[in-house]
């Protein structure tokens, strides 16, 4: 059975695991065995089950080489715990899989898990309010108007605009966009772009477009630095100096401005253990439980690098300012220390960048209920994110402009609909602007334009001129 690629769209965590176990049982090599003076058929060793699927997973392109034999030993703990394998005496459903010579084999069939019934969403349709009526206390019978002297010159202009010779000057409420419609006509084309991205009919069955927040997303497109990151206007929920100081500490190490020059060996493991812990402790990963769907759909496209790169940038601007923030300082301090050749080993036994997918993995992307590949989900995901994370991490350009061009438009609109004969006064037509304008000039003929640039010829002495 030949490994397939799992595209983005609706249960595609579920999609994965019955993948894996349809290669697993396929794949496995199957032969006799002893164990205590007994034999036993078509079953396997467990350190050569870690061997296959080990390998299996890092050749395949849902999850690729970084996938670490650890991560596959707690795998094939979740497939002895769902009875995907059992050992040779029938027993499962514990997690107790070690990487060693104990004798497992395949029951008649390995369960497929269905998929998850999850409630329709629904479409949110966004309204705009009526343009086309005044709000309440705006016409012009509600306006208080000041009394005023009349003299002789009031008295000429409202004579003359009374007689025709000039034009009376209309009260006009002009009605724009306000910043709650604008905000939703982010959210909108945001959705829009998601959605055509991904290649999906609808978000509806990776996302609850209702819990959207229009106002993070606007917060996050405009409230930002000069390096990008984002600004919050509410103070208490920056991160604490300390751990900042942490973090610039191992991200510039061995220039640590924030913090004294270590004093004893192992400092910069205390350091990262600090960070390790601090954000261990959160009740929420940085990607939210919410938009665990959306990300995990994204891992589908890693294979076409521009679109998973576009398609993490605008799922990252639905996050909550706070939680985007904390993106971005956190995975700018992962890349610096994995590329950080001056920085000591932070493991003895593991290499420095995979160190910080198995440290911070879980804390960036896992599900409200916890789902067998959470794990190695998150940890293809963080690869890609450190990486990458200079353009993930940036506002999308292109969206940007697309949305304020359009909200310039809808502007304009607006004020065409409310105010028809006003738009045409001052936008006119080219059909209109000959009647609007009967003594403008016209362009002299291209001809005359061309014999005027013609080069000066000099004077040439004909007959004529003979003494």
């Amino acid at each position: 059975m030949e490994p397939r690629l799992v595209g983005p769209g609706p249960y595609r965590a579920t999609r994965l695991w019955n993948e894996i176990i349809e290669l697993f049982r396929a794949g496995m090599p199957l032969r006799k065995h002893r164990c205590r003076f007994k034999s036993y058929e078509r079953c396997f060793k467990a350190s050569e089950a870690v061997d296959c699927l080990h390998e299996l997973l890092g050749s395949n392109q849902n999850f690729g080489p970084e996938v670490t034999r650890n991560q596959t030993v707690k795998l094939l703990k979740k497939f002895l715990k769902n009875h995907v394998i059992e050992d040779i005496k029938g027993r499962w459903g514990k997690e107790d899989f070690q990487d060693d010579g104990r004798l497992y084999r395949f029951p008649p069939s390995s369960p497929l898990k269905p998929f998850p019934k999850k409630p329709f969403y629904g479409k949110e349709v966004i309204k705009f309010p009526d343009w086309n009526e005044p709000k309440a206390g705006t016409s012009q019978e509600h306006i208080p108007v000041k009394s005023v002297t009349m003299n002789s010159d009031m008295w000429y202009k409202r004579h003359s605009i009374a007689i025709g010779e000039v034009p009376a000057c209309k009260l006009v409420f002009r009605r724009e966009l306000t910043q709650a419609n604008i905000e939703e006509v982010w959210k909108s084309m945001t959705l829009s772009r998601l959605q055509k991205v991904l290649g999906l009919d609808s978000l509806d069955e990776v996302l609850d477009t209702k819990l959207v927040n229009s106002k993070h997303i606007v917060q996050n497109a405009y409230n930002v630095n000069k390096q990008g990151i984002v600004t919050l206007e509410d103070k208490s929920k920056e991160l604490p100096h300390w751990i900042l100081s942490a973090m610039k500490c191992l991200a510039n190490w061995p220039s640590c401005s924030d913090l004294k020059q270590p004093t004893y060996s192992g400092f910069e493991r205390d350091v990262f253990k600090t960070i390790v812990d601090y954000f261990g402790q959160m009740k929420e990963p940085l990607l939210t439980f919410h938009f665990f769907d959306v990300f995990v759909s994204v891992l589908g496209l890693l294979q076409k690098h521009s679109k998973a790169v576009e398609a993490l940038q605008i799922s990252c601007l639905l996050l909550p300012p706070e939680n985007r923030k904390r993106l971005q300082l956190l995975v700018k301090m992962m890349a610096k220390i994995s590329f950080n050749k001056d920085l000591p080993p932070l493991s003895e036994s593991v290499r420095t960048r995979t160190l910080m997918v198995q440290a911070f993995s879980r804390c960036i992307l896992c599900s409200r209920d916890e789902i067998d590949l959470d794990e190695l989900l998150a940890a293809k995901l963080v690869s890609f994110l450190m990486d990458n994370y200079q353009e993930i991490l940036s506002v999308p350009s292109t969206l940007k402009s697309s949305i304020e061009e359009h909200v310039v438009h809808l502007q304009r609109v607006q004020f065409q609909k409310s105010y028809p004969e006003v738009y045409r006064v001052r936008f006119p037509t080219p059909e209109t602007e000959a009647v609007l304008f009967p003594e403008k000039t016209k362009q002299k003929s291209p001809i005359l334009m061309w014999a005027l640039k013609k080069p000066f010829q000099p004077f040439h002495r004909t007959r004529s001129f003979r003494m």
